[in-house]
């Protein structure tokens, strides 16, 4: 019998891994709630089996994933990014079925996805950081602390859920009035979203760079990077735009961020692939934030950029496999940029646009282009989950000529009935600094004129509207 490895997502990431499990010879589990019953990860699997009604609550149930590998006979499973990607406890729990996990282990994800736990091993391995704090003291005493913390490094701070990610649980504290509501927001917001309440407290960068750092360790620990991406273009502290490599850093700075990144990661006894994230300031100097456990939605611009499959490398060496390539033959080349093609409304504060029926889907292709996604003509969008449709992501030989190329790819990309970011992004496009690469997490608070596009008016995309609100009003079955 053939190696099975279960897939524990859904939408664009499903399918991306499985193409590679099944380019390995290996077959392809996957796992669907009722909502996803015609998703496309379900067809393309060798396998496919249903798990629940959902929405969201069974891809969240460790015990059903778990049973479903069992089931199918699996030998691995594969856990995308969201979900339960960076969950210790799904990790520990495929550890005691004798299933392999491929990510890290469940001690580093724990000792990693606990923020002020994560600054201490940085701290103690000399990775430069941002001033903070550990976990605040619960109740008053809590706020008296973050109260002297502003006082001593001044305002803007940031409180962070410790137990966060994917931009929740962030609150921006800009003077001391705001801090005592803003202290106790962020405790209900955190247990809300992570069922612990407990926060810690950053020095704001202002208007830094966000750049972070593919990496990827073997068992012997045995780490490479595979260079720097730029995500600094973001709304809600959730990246729009993905680059590599990093827009306009020196040699130097590169190589010093990567070295970094890398030190961080054999610090932390880190194994397979992952993401260091840091901050950088406008006086060059950098800070680390985070390590992301996990397979990241921008994984692609490092692909193209360095031609190196990241997912394949992510199975070979969970199965036991070393890395066949070292530091010194990762070439990177080129210029890379990923869009994540969302089905949102830009000018109504990216509002989803779920419940909605794709009528018309025409995507683009050619030289270095490059589509995950999972829509089709005819696809219903789910409400209950996330936005994306599809990412596009396209190789240049040099900057301008990848934004060229993606510009044309937008131009000729047509996805009617729901609102998408498409039009938002043809206007980013050609906007002047974003074409000489300045920008950073301020870009979109700095230009909102961006959002001044004029919609689709073609009699064709005002049908193919009315349709999708017709049938969203109408025959939605899935709503939340």
């Amino acid at each position: 019998m053939k190696t099975k490895i279960l897939v524990a997502n859904r939408g664009e990431i499903a399918i991306r891994i499985i193409r590679s499990i099944q380019e390995l010879n290996y077959e392809a589990v996957a796992v669907y709630e009722t909502p996803d019953k015609n998703s496309s990860h379900i067809r393309i699997a060798n396998e496919a089996i249903w798990i629940g009604n959902g929405p969201r609550s069974d891809y969240l149930n460790i015990d059903k994933i778990i049973r479903a590998a069992q089931k199918s006979g699996a030998k691995a499973i594969h856990p995308g990014y969201g979900f339960l990607a960076e969950n210790a406890d799904f990790a520990r729990a495929c550890e005691k079925n004798d299933i392999i996990f491929i990510g890290p282990s469940s001690d580093v994800i724990d000792k990693l996805g606990n923020k002020v736990m994560a600054r201490q091993i940085m701290a103690d391995a000399d990775i430069p950081m941002v001033p903070g704090t550990k976990n605040l003291k619960q109740g008053d005493e809590g706020l008296k602390e973050a109260v002297a913390f502003g006082k001593k490094y001044g305002y803007p701070i940031m409180l962070k859920a410790t137990s966060g990610g994917g931009g929740r649980g962030i609150r921006r504290i800009e003077q001391e009035e705001d801090l005592a509501e803003q202290y106790l927001i962020a405790r209900s917001e955190a247990q809300a979203a992570f069922n612990d309440d407990s926060v810690y407290l950053e020095k704001v960068v202002v208007r830094p760079k966000h750049v972070e750092v593919q990496i990827i360790a073997d068992h012997t620990g045995n780490t490479v990077h595979l260079g720097t991406r730029d995500c600094s273009i973001q709304r809600r502290n959730q990246k729009l735009i993905e680059i590599a490599p990093a827009f306009h850093l020196t040699t130097q700075q590169g190589d010093s961020i990567c070295k970094t990144a890398v030190k961080a990661a054999k610090a932390a006894n880190y194994f397979n692939a992952g993401t260091v994230e840091f901050l950088l300031a406008d006086d060059g100097n950098f800070y680390f934030m985070e390590i992301n456990t996990r397979l990241q939605v921008e994984h692609t611009v490092s692909e193209m950029i360095t031609g190196i499959d990241i997912v394949r490398t992510q199975i070979k060496l969970a199965l036991g496999k070393d890395l066949l390539f070292a530091q010194d033959e990762v070439q990177l080349r080129g210029h890379a940029i990923e869009l994540r093609i969302n089905a949102e409304d830009p000018k109504n504060d990216f509002m989803p646009e779920g419940g909605k029926t794709v009528s018309v889907y025409r995507s683009p292709g050619g030289y270095g282009v490059r589509l995950d996604g999972f829509c089709y003509q005819g696809f219903i969008i789910p409400q209950v989950y996330d936005s994306l449709l599809v990412k596009l992501t396209v190789f240049g030989w040099s900057w301008n000529e990848t934004v060229d190329r993606l510009r044309r790819c937008l131009t000729n990309f047509v996805i009617t009935g729901p609102k998408t970011t498409i039009p938002f992004y043809l206007n980013l496009l050609n906007d002047p600094d974003f074409q000489k690469g300045d920008f950073d997490t301020s870009f979109l608070e700095t230009h909102e004129y961006l959002l001044d596009y004029e919609e689709d008016s073609s009699e064709v995309n005002k049908l193919a509207r009315l349709i999708a609100e017709i049938h969203h009003k109408g025959e939605n079955t899935y709503a939340a």
